[in-house]
């Protein structure tokens, strides 16, 4: 009889309460190449999405409806909020693994969080937790039940309980040919609520897709526990395949390509750019890319061919001395560089901003805040610099977090470890360089309004009119800021 799996992962849009407000959710994109590879290998495979749901239990009908074998709970390794591993979203894993088993399911685990405490997932209902690129890992450990062996052991990337002892077999090496991988199963969720959300919020629908898994840089901050450090690229064709696909059926307007690192193989860009112009498959999109490659005016002009419209760029900081202590492997000039050049090519610049790293003092902070005013980049993400197990930042803090070793949802924004201010200065700097920012970018509005009276609009007016609030408001921002570092100078 044809085995039947149930797949879910463990991301409640409606537990974050900030991305809940934005509205701008993705599909569980890891959750779905899963399903459509074990959908191609001849399994019965659904998909609950917990994406819009409220509560863990409401996984309870799909698994009475379906009564499968196994209940697979496999996050997404595209997003870094699911590499965050929010303890909201942890415990809802818990939760569904537990209901899963009282229901007579084998509980398997694929995730960010369950990869570094595997030992708690196990304490919560898991008969398995698959370590790092898990798509073959899986088939393999499914297809074991199917026979009389119930010796584990020989499944590279597996955690298992035998007795009271844990088992971890070795890593599995990373899927090379990404090309060979079927396209995600997208008809195994419901598309139309992600679609409404979208053009509620944003008045347009993006849609996620990868190109490419791993990253082959060495910043220390940054932990990678599915794809590691090997860098793997789709062909260009295989992408513009699936895009060619993917719009005649939700006619998307735009995508986040969620890749660590967009196009770095050398000549990939330029031949993906040939091949949406040669299917005339017309959006628009956004990356993730590296200041050191952004310095290269052919990458950005064959990505303002191809319909880049926004390029979010790992800046981190405006102190040379903090992007070294990074091991970033990036300088301020190029992140200077490349912002003038994506504005050259009608690319927007965005900025990844990370505040409290290691060392940081107050004319580090000045330095980003004067870069950050500066350059003026389309967008700013700030965050505080956050531990993530398996890296080196990690271990120099590790003994500091006892207490508290992950957020509760992505706006905490806590700083878990001694610093040279308390967390809340961290909080209320987050409040003033977005004001400060906001303030920057009206007076430069207001400056082209007069500078340049040809190319007024409403939009060039309405920023620089939103001088009149964040004038005063980043005034007062730094005024409490200033406060707060008063007091831990006491």
């Amino acid at each position: 009889m044809m085995k039947k799996i149930v797949f879910s992962h463990s991301y409640f849009l409606r537990f974050d309460p900030k991305q809940w407000q934005l509205g701008q959710p993705y599909a569980p994109l890891g959750t779905l190449y899963a399903a459509s590879l074990m959908r191609e290998k001849g399994f019965e495979v659904s998909v609950f999405d917990t994406m819009f749901s409220m509560s863990a239990d409401e996984v309870i009908p799909e698994l009475e409806k379906h009564k499968p074998d196994f209940f697979v709970i496999y996050d997404d390794g595209f997003n870094y909020l699911t590499k965050m591993c929010l303890t909201n979203m942890r415990e809802a894993a818990f939760r569904m693994s537990e209901l899963a088993k009282e229901r007579g399911c084998k509980v398997i685990i694929s995730s960010s969080d369950s990869t570094d405490h595997y030992e708690e997932y196990l304490n919560h209902g898991a008969d398995f937790v698959l370590l790092g690129e898990a798509e073959h890992t899986l088939l393999e450990l499914v297809n074991q039940f199917e026979t009389a062996e119930n010796d584990y052991s020989k499944i590279l990337g597996i955690v298992y309980r035998e007795n009271e002892n844990i088992i971890k077999t070795p890593r599995r090496q990373v899927i090379r040919d990404l090309d060979a991988i079927p396209f995600p199963a997208w008809d195994l969720i419901d598309m139309n609520p992600y679609k409404s959300s979208w053009l509620r919020h944003a008045g347009y629908f993006s849609i996620n897709m990868s190109t490419t898994r791993g990253c082959p840089f060495k910043c220390n901050w940054c932990a990678k526990p599915i794809y590691g450090n090997r860098y793997n690229s789709r062909s260009p064709k295989n992408v513009a395949e699936e895009l060619a696909f993917l719009k005649e059926k939700y006619q998307f307007d735009h995508v986040w390509f969620c890749d660590d690192i967009f196009g770095l193989k050398p000549g990939w860009v330029q031949e993906f750019a040939e091949e949406i112009e040669k299917r005339n498959i017309k959006f628009r999109f956004k990356i993730q890319a590296r200041a050191d490659l952004l310095v290269q005016e052919n990458y950005v002009k064959a990505l303002a061919k191809a319909g880049c419209e926004n390029v979010w760029m790992g800046a981190e900081s405006g102190s040379q001395k903090i992007l070294d202590a990074m091991d970033k492997g990036t300088t301020i000039e190029q992140i200077h560089q490349a912002t003038h050049l994506l504005k050259k090519h009608q690319v927007h610049p965005s900025f990844f901003i990370q505040f409290g790293y290691l060392g940081e003092t107050k004319e580090d902070i000045t330095k980003t805040i004067n870069m950050i005013n500066e350059l003026l980049p389309y967008e700013i993400g700030i965050s505080v610099s956050y531990p993530l197990p398996g890296t080196v930042f990690y271990d120099k803090v590790k003994s500091q977090l006892s207490d508290k070793a992950n957020w509760t949802d992505s706006d905490e924004l806590v700083l878990m470890f001694r610093n040279t201010y308390q967390p809340a200065f961290y909080k209320q700097l987050h409040r003033y360089v977005h004001k400060s920012y906001r303030k920057h970018l009206a007076i430069a509005s207001l400056r082209k309004i007069f500078t340049q009276p040809q190319s007024f609009s409403l939009h060039k007016f309405r920023k620089a009119a939103s001088l009149i609030y964040y004038f005063p408001a980043s005034i007062f921002a730094k005024f409490k800021l200033q406060s707060l570092e008063k007091q831990a100078q006491i």
